[in-house]
């Protein structure tokens, strides 16, 4: 069997078109469409790198927080807004200021990390 690109590999190669090859020779609205493509890629391929270890640090703030077992992430999460929700959980709860400004941080990471205060932030 042949060695097949990545899905990374793919999308820098699609990417590299677009910002090398396409965007050079569009204008108005295609040369538009065609920065927002590479922008969506740009942020895939910041998932891809960045997500798994965020996603496992989240989960075991999360762990420690809510003193729980639990590994899935997305449930981990809700366990934490019904904390919230009921004042089992607020502010004042150790280790939840510091969560909510590292999952925020790790999320801008991804989304925005040209965003001017996510440096500021991130210290």
């Amino acid at each position: 069997m042949h060695d097949a690109p990545s899905a990374k590999e793919l999308i820098e190669a699609v990417k590299s078109f677009l910002d090398k090859t396409a965007m050079v020779q569009l204008q108005g609205h295609a040369a538009f469409h065609a920065r927002v493509a590479s922008n969506a890629l740009a942020t895939v391929l910041r998932e891809m790198e960045l997500r798994p270890a965020a996603e496992a640090r989240e989960r075991d703030r999360l762990q420690a927080l809510l003193k729980s077992h639990e590994a899935d992430v997305g449930k981990l999460n809700c366990q934490l807004c019904e904390e919230i929700q009921v004042g089992r959980v607020d502010l004042g709860t150790p280790g939840l200021l510091t969560h909510l400004k590292s999952t925020t941080i790790d999320q801008l990471s991804v989304d925005q990390p040209g965003y001017s205060g996510l440096r500021t932030a991130a210290r």
